[in-house]
């Protein structure tokens, strides 16, 4: 995902993505931990992701950065 489709996103859906793809991690990590993981990257793509919507969450408590109209 790119930071300019979650800088789209309203804080509510936002709070509901970080939501999903911390379950997700959780998943792959379970599925990791007993051998079935066939992608390994699938990981580390789902960890950047959720950074990309702290620090968008962050920016947003802050007031900076891009598209921080008060959604």
């Amino acid at each position: 995902m790119r930071v300019n489709e979650i800088r789209s996103l309203s804080q509510t859906e936002l709070n509901e993505k970080i939501y999903s793809l911390k379950e997700e991690l959780w998943n792959l990590r379970r599925k990791k931990a007993v051998g079935q993981l066939e992608h390994g990257e699938d990981v580390k793509r789902v960890r950047k992701d959720i950074a990309r919507c702290l620090m968008v969450q962050r920016e947003r408590e802050l007031n900076i950065g891009g598209n921080n109209d008060g959604k």
